[in-house]
């Protein structure tokens, strides 16, 4: 079954990146010249999704504007015969069928997921992390969605990362399948070093099936006091197995001060408009190191 539905949590508080979360969803701190969130969603609609249901909270409505046709600029570019920004902007409002919904109470990611059941329905769904912007080709999402339709179970995007990276995201039990694809068995959320696992960890993208609805209604509160998805990613995996699937592209954890200036060099070196120049500006600056 084709994977066409997609959540983005992005209700989360941003308080690592604080004081410029303060007043500015973190999902809309600028890369280069698109926010964060922009590249979330269009790394789902070339994945097939067609279907995108945002989770945010109070004080994130600048989210929805910027998914939403602006009339003023798009005049503006109309009357300057700015054709190529125009088609950016409307492009930006057509991307797919994107729809919000408020986490009122900061619960959990799981909590935020659970929420969600009335939009996903029977049907398979991805979820795109909101701190979590992943670029390259193939994309991530098309990566675990193909997983999903080959094996027929719930899909992790997976990398190996430090131990000093193990201790704040998870741990998984894997075993090698082929070639950047794993069998899950077991994962931990957040465990001390040596309680690990392995050093592959969940990063940022997963298919999972309806039934991680009733899972999650069913798994204790953990760590932070809050539902984590995670815990009910785990039930699934010791009960079903799940598959890992060590994608290709590059991420960036936006929700971290130094992920968000590798972001933007890297993606400044690619860019098409700017990136001979940053280039020259980096080999200069390092000169002076």
């Amino acid at each position: 079954m084709k994977i066409k539905k997609a959540i983005i949590p992005a209700a989360g508080l941003g308080t690592r990146v604080l004081p410029a979360s303060k007043a500015i969803p973190k999902e809309m701190l600028p890369i280069v010249d698109k926010p964060a969130i922009q590249y979330i969603v269009e790394e789902a609609v070339a994945s097939g999704i067609t279907d995108i249901l945002i989770i945010t909270n109070r004080g994130k409505g600048v989210i929805e504007d910027h998914f939403d046709h602006s009339l003023e600029l798009e005049n503006m570019m109309k009357a300057r015969n700015n054709f190529e920004m125009l088609s950016e902007l409307e492009s930006v409002a057509n991307l797919a069928n994107i729809y919000f919904l408020r986490q009122k109470e900061t619960k959990g990611l799981g909590d935020a997921v659970l929420k969600t059941e009335s939009f996903v329905g029977n049907e398979p769904f991805a979820v795109l992390y909101g701190d979590d912007v992943i670029i390259g080709e193939p994309p991530a999402t098309k990566e675990l969605a193909d997983a999903y339709e080959k094996y027929g179970k719930g899909v992790v995007g997976i990398k190996e990362v430090p131990d000093e990276l193990i201790v704040k995201y998870s741990s998984l039990k894997v075993e090698k399948k082929e070639d950047f694809i794993y069998d899950v068995t077991d994962m931990i959320e957040k465990p001390a070093v040596a309680n690990k696992f392995s050093n592959f960890s969940v990063l940022g993208r997963c298919i999972l099936t309806p039934d991680i609805f009733d899972i999650l209604r069913n798994t204790p509160l953990g760590v932070g006091n809050e539902l984590q998805l995670t815990d009910a990613m785990k039930t699934l995996a010791r009960r079903d197995g799940m598959i890992g699937v060590d994608f290709k592209a590059t991420r960036y954890d936006m929700g971290n001060k130094f992920g968000i200036i590798k972001a933007n060099v890297e993606t400044a070196l690619a860019h098409k408009e700017i990136g001979e120049e940053t280039r020259k500006y980096i080999k200069e600056l390092a000169k002076t190191l």
